[in-house]
């Protein structure tokens, strides 16, 4: 690992660049929907948007890498990450949701390419650089959610200025990951290009993928309105963007945590069932007592769906057998699992703006969590994906 330490940098530091500019925009959606004139549909669709975007555009990533191989491939998506936040500046609606279509597209690629990137060339440290891929996400998260609000204050530059400026950090990325672009040999990066007969059949892929897409329905819920959910309840905007930031953080301790409880218990069901009472136990704080406790619970959540993400990623990881088969496993992992989670940023905005109330919204976060845990139980399972036919 030592000798891998520059490119494990790089790569994390373009790892931190996937929530960054997602992660920013929740803080400030209630100025934006003030400017715009968005209903609270219009913008569950403006944050789920790029979720959207991580689902479909998947899809298209084993093509992409045979056509530029997996290195040079990254730093494209970080130029399209650029590119989006500075669409994102011209001052209307229509170029806000383009920039966000773009940078979504970009975030995409990068999900599903850096779990195949971990596969073949840290295969020996997968666990640790999943745990650290993991926590480079919530720590993105928790950086633009955190800091947001009080630099748009500081600076006066109204939101549409700073959300966009998030895309500085992956221009350091560029220049960060750019230089370990190698050579790469074709017919390495081509069998990340061929289909796997039978992947999209099989059961243990699929719960692999439901288990990545609904914790991430939670996640992204959470992500987009829980800023907006606090204010309700009379916590300011920049208090709002830190109690966002804190979810965020704990994530960063349950998802470094929980590879090592994992290793240290016997029965691989535990895991799952831990982040399943910390998320059940945070979002019913959330419901029934959204006071003065609400710092408790979003952190008590928080932890959790860190300690679910981490739990996903690595699923991908160890149930392929190789970095072909982790490559296409993460591509409908991502794929799958992030149309799932797509739908909570719009549903929650459409429960609230049909109730007027966050207490369905809530509910339906509770209720989530059930099939989070039905498939988390099968994908803990140690063995690889396609294993019955292999051996027959």
């Amino acid at each position: 690992m030592r000798q891998n330490r520059p490119l494990a940098a790089a790569l994390l530091i373009a790892a931190l660049n996937l929530r960054l500019t997602v992660a920013a925009v929740p803080p400030v959606l209630t100025q934006i929907r003030h400017t715009t004139g968005l209903s609270p549909a219009g913008a569950g669709l403006l944050t789920g948007m790029p979720v959207f975007c991580f689902g479909v555009v998947a899809l298209a990533s084993p093509r992409l890498i045979r056509r530029f191989s997996m290195g040079p491939l990254l730093s494209l998506t970080l130029l399209a990450v650029i590119g989006g936040a500075a669409v994102r500046l011209v001052p209307a609606v229509f170029p806000l949701f383009l920039g966000t279509v773009l940078l979504g597209s970009g975030i995409a690629v990068g999900n599903v390419l850096i779990p195949g990137l971990i596969k073949r060339d840290f295969a020996r440290q997968r666990v640790l650089m999943t745990a650290l891929y993991s926590v480079a996400l919530s720590g993105g998260g928790a950086v633009a959610a955190g800091l947001t609000v009080p630099i748009e204050h500081a600076t006066g530059l109204g939101w549409r200025t700073t959300i966009s400026l998030w895309g500085i950090l992956a221009v350091l990325a560029v220049l960060f990951w750019t230089p370990h672009v190698r050579d790469e040999v074709t017919l390495v990066d081509d069998a990340h290009g061929r289909s796997i007969p039978g992947l999209w059949r099989d059961r243990l892929a699929w719960c692999v993928s439901a288990f990545m897409g609904l914790q991430s329905f939670g996640f992204y819920a959470t992500l987009s309105w829980l800023p907006t959910i606090a204010e309700a309840h009379g916590v300011s905007a920049s208090d709002a963007g830190l109690l966002l930031s804190l979810a965020a953080g704990c994530g960063m301790i349950g998802a470094l945590g929980m590879p090592s409880i994992e290793r240290r218990l016997g029965r691989r069901s535990v895991p799952v069932l831990i982040c399943f009472g910390a998320c059940a136990v945070g979002y019913t704080g959330l419901l029934v007592a959204p006071g003065s406790a609400i710092f408790v619970w979003c952190a008590v959540f928080g932890y959790g769906q860190g300690a679910l993400l981490a739990l996903a990623l690595g699923y991908i990881v160890a149930r392929a057998p190789d970095s072909n088969h982790a490559a296409h496993l993460s591509t409908m992992a991502q794929s799958a699992g992030y149309m799932i989670a797509s739908a909570a940023p719009f549903a929650m905005g459409a429960l609230h703006g049909a109730t007027g109330s966050w207490t369905l919204p809530v509910v339906m976060l509770l209720v989530s969590l059930v099939p989070v845990l039905l498939t988390g139980l099968v994908a803990s399972q140690d063995r690889y994906v396609l294993a019955g036919a292999a051996a027959s």
